[in-house]
């Protein structure tokens, strides 16, 4: 299977240096003021230069909602496309154009609600593209209902006495669909954002990138436990591959594995424990410890919120197997001829 540099190598490069300015497109951006839309926006723009690649062979595909609007901002190809169906639409572009390098920008509820089923085979397919869901918790863009993430008890216009949904984790969603690259990451913070986009775009295959990301008109501080110096230091958890999973004030928490369930859980670090302390595998073939580990969080609180790269594996990529494929027909029983095959080989002659 090749790897991330050899699919690289694919799409053209840019002729000349390039430079956060090059991304940014002449369209005025149209979100409202203080979203955290913004800070992902920029960035992506930030980043893209680092990939060297040509921008005509760059596309960013959205669905519907706040975030959908992405593709306009990008100096790139891109499509504003269907409600929940960019994954399917991008899964076509990557399949059929392994020059292009292929994003997906899409919400909690484009992708999770009306997508939830594009999404899931996306990833179980393992198309060489990457997905970045901006998760608010809410519906933005068609007013303040609640979203397939929106903790039990929200209440909102269209649930005025508290949502009685289960809400979805997205990183579980992923893990459990087979997704060999599964990532958390939060707005506000450019660094450990552009880092987990640096990881995403090296990886081979579909790579999920779920983003904390605030909306500040109809769900503001949802995520203010994870953004709040004092606070997040107890309530995140950087996840660093060959690290122990530490967190905490001077990193006296971590995360150990109970020996009677399996299950794994936060203590308080001692000299006793500390050598029973996890030590963080992103490229375990088992999903077990990754699915685990997107259980941790508390949904209402977010404390203990893993945030960083928690799966990334090498699976078979979809659309390398299907070259290979129409490269052995083609070897195997020559071109073919489009024409023929549409009119086949019954007739009918209709007389009257």
């Amino acid at each position: 299977m090749p790897d991330a540099n050899q699919l690289l190598h694919l799409v053209p490069k840019a002729e000349a240096k390039q430079s956060m300015k090059d991304f940014k497109s002449d369209q005025e951006v149209r979100w409202c003021p203080g979203c955290g839309d913004y800070a992902v926006l920029a960035a992506v723009q930030g980043f893209m230069p680092e990939l060297g690649l040509a921008k005509e062979n760059i596309v960013f595909v959205s669905g519907i909602g706040c975030s959908s609007r992405f593709p306009y901002y990008m100096n790139t190809y891109g499509m504003h496309s269907i409600h929940g169906r960019a994954p399917a639409i991008a899964t076509g572009l990557a399949s059929s154009r392994r020059d292009l390098s292929v994003w997906v920008v899409t919400g909690d509820g484009d992708a999770l609600s009306i997508g939830g089923n594009h999404l899931i085979h996306a990833l179980r397919r393992n198309v060489n593209l990457k997905i970045l869901l901006f998760n608010n918790r809410i519906y933005g863009l068609t007013k303040g209902q609640y979203s397939p993430t929106s903790e039990i008890g929200k209440i909102t216009k269209s649930t005025p006495m508290g949502s009685l949904d289960a809400p979805f984790n997205p990183v579980s969603l992923a893990i459990g669909a087979e997704a060999s690259f599964v990532a958390r990451t939060i707005d506000s913070d450019r660094k450990h954002l552009t880092s987990v986009l640096r990881a995403a775009a090296d990886h081979p295959g579909t790579a999920l990138v779920e983003i904390y990301q605030n909306c500040n008109i109809f769900n503001d501080g949802a995520f203010e436990a994870l953004k709040d110096k004092d606070r997040a230091q107890d309530a995140v958890i950087r996840l660093e591959h060959g690290q122990p999973i530490r967190f905490g004030a001077d990193n006296g928490k971590g995360v150990v594995r109970d020996p009677a369930t399996g299950d794994l859980r936060v203590v308080t670090v001692t000299a006793e424990n500390e050598s029973e302390i996890l030590v963080h595998d992103a490229h375990s073939p088992s999903p077990t410890t990754a699915f685990a580990l997107s259980r941790l969080a508390d949904p209402d609180t977010l404390h203990q919120t893993p945030i960083g790269v928690l799966r990334d594996v090498d699976r078979p990529v979809y659309d390398t197997l299907m070259a290979e494929q129409l490269d052995t027909a083609v070897e195997q029983k020559g071109k073919g001829d489009l024409a023929a095959l549409l009119a086949g080989n019954d007739n009918w002659t209709v007389v009257g």
